[in-house]
């Protein structure tokens, strides 16, 4: 069973320095029981904000990172220094900060000419990485994955109408966005379902809508996207602002 909860936030200040006290707090304790802390990335605004405290905020200085191994939940197709990469923000915001090890690091080679490619070959590292006993019914069991929404409720890169939608089988897909005419590496919603933990980071107005949609018009539905995300015995919590809560009720 998912267990869903929400928090609420003044700001997208102040939402990413809670999601980093979370994340650490998280880290240490997958590290003492296990020995090691895996976690997927996500893009966005609010990430970024996440990732320059990670980096820079002495206070997360003592965050497990040798222990830590660091995936991406989506990707763009374009190279790695590119400005819409996924992989570029986390690089100059966490990363250039030298505290995550390199081969800690495990970057969706979105360069490739083939997007198909591209998924396939982090399908295949991510296969080699997780062994069986840190997998959930044939898929990935990471220890926490960062998610946003866009404001047409997808996560990801898991658009509304989109093929990927579908996929039961396969961890990594690369999925066609109609609306970008592109397409965009992405995990799939069995590896998204087996996770541990999911943490929603959701913020700003042109958010309010949706979110509106996803915890109260269409409750306990899979209208959108973001809604399919129900991990199997794992958590799914929301970590918003109040720009995007501002309709939803006081309690769900």
């Amino acid at each position: 069973m998912s267990q869903e909860s929400r928090k609420v936030y003044p700001d997208g200040d102040a939402l990413a320095k809670a999601a980093a006290v979370e994340l650490n707090r998280m880290a240490k304790e997958c590290v003492a029981a296990r020995g090691i802390f895996t976690l997927s990335l996500a893009g966005g605004s609010t990430p970024r904000k996440l990732y320059g405290l990670l980096g820079s905020d002495p206070e997360f200085r003592d965050f497990p990172w040798e222990k830590t191994h660091l995936f991406f939940g989506d990707e763009r197709h374009v190279p790695p220094s590119h400005i819409d990469s996924n992989y570029l923000m986390t690089s100059t915001t966490l990363l250039s900060s030298g505290l995550v090890p390199a081969p800690n690091v495990h970057r969706i080679r979105a360069e490739l000419p083939d997007a198909n490619v591209a998924a396939l070959d982090y399908d295949v590292e991510m296969h080699e990485f997780f062994t069986q006993e840190m997998r959930r019914d044939g898929f990935p069991r990471f220890d926490v994955i960062l998610l946003g929404m866009g404001p047409d409720g997808h996560t990801a890169s898991l658009f509304p109408g989109s093929k990927a939608l579908e996929e039961k089988d396969r961890w990594v897909v690369a999925n066609w966005v109609e609306k970008f005419n592109s397409a965009r590496i992405t995990f799939t919603f069995p590896v998204l379902n087996a996770a541990a933990t999911v943490l929603m980071l959701v913020a700003g107005k042109d958010k309010t809508d949706m979110m509106h949609n996803v915890l109260v018009a269409n409750r306990n539905e899979h209208v959108y996207p973001v809604q399919r995300v129900q991990p199997v015995n794992g958590a799914k919590i929301w970590m918003l602002d109040e720009a995007a809560a501002e309709r939803l009720p006081q309690t769900l």
